[in-house]
């Protein structure tokens, strides 16, 4: 049985280069990780996935192996992960913790909560958070493509998909933008995350 949800895999894939970079932890400095995204599981439960710097994030997930310590850590891709708080594991696996946002995070770009062992080893990769600034909105750079029928679709610089909805214009499939908007879990659209448009700065257009 797979430990990866569909379309977790590409995710993880995507992001293996950036978790072979640094590892960031205040007792031990920086620490360079080499990772196979077959030994990541994904976390179970980020609650909340979105919301400004600051917020304060549940995680839990009943699949990770056991470990003496299990460590929390948040970062985004192409940066360090930086460790912010200790999980809680007990004797069958079941693990939880809290962590709180960085003041200094970005709203246009998703944070990656990992998982780390004893030996600050990765184990475990949540879904994206999607930070958020001061109206509520996030903001994203990349192309709108047509990959579902019911709506808009766009992947961003991390080749991360979304549907569109809300004030889209003249955009169409092809065009390069920069999208700010309401991030939602979920829309008529698509069951998985949806940019609900309230600006969309045109880049090159489509040929």
């Amino acid at each position: 049985m797979s430990i990866l949800n569909p379309g977790f895999y590409r995710q993880v894939t995507s992001l293996v280069g950036v978790l072979t970079l640094f590892i960031i932890g205040a007792d031990f400095g920086v620490a360079q990780r080499f990772v196979n995204p077959d030994s990541l599981r994904q976390l179970q439960s980020v609650v909340p996935l979105s919301g400004p710097p600051g917020t304060s994030v549940e995680i839990s997930s009943e699949n990770l192996p056991l470990a003496a310590r299990i460590h929390l850590a948040v970062g985004a891709i192409h940066a360090g992960f930086e460790t912010l708080a200790e999980g809680a594991q007990g004797e069958w696996g079941d693990m939880s913790g809290e962590i709180r946002i960085p003041e200094s995070a970005s709203w246009d770009r998703p944070l990656y909560v990992i998982a780390l062992n004893g030996v600050f080893s990765p184990i475990g990769l949540s879904d994206p958070f999607h930070v958020t600034n001061e109206e509520g909105l996030v903001r994203r750079e990349g192309q709108v493509t047509e990959e579902i029928e019911a709506c808009l679709t766009f992947r961003d610089e991390d080749d991360l998909l979304y549907a569109l909805t809300g004030d889209l214009g003249t955009i169409g499939a092809g065009d390069q933008i920069t999208v700010e908007g309401v991030y939602l879990e979920t829309s008529s659209c698509m069951e998985g995350s949806t940019i609900e448009v309230v600006r969309a700065i045109s880049g090159r257009k489509r040929p």
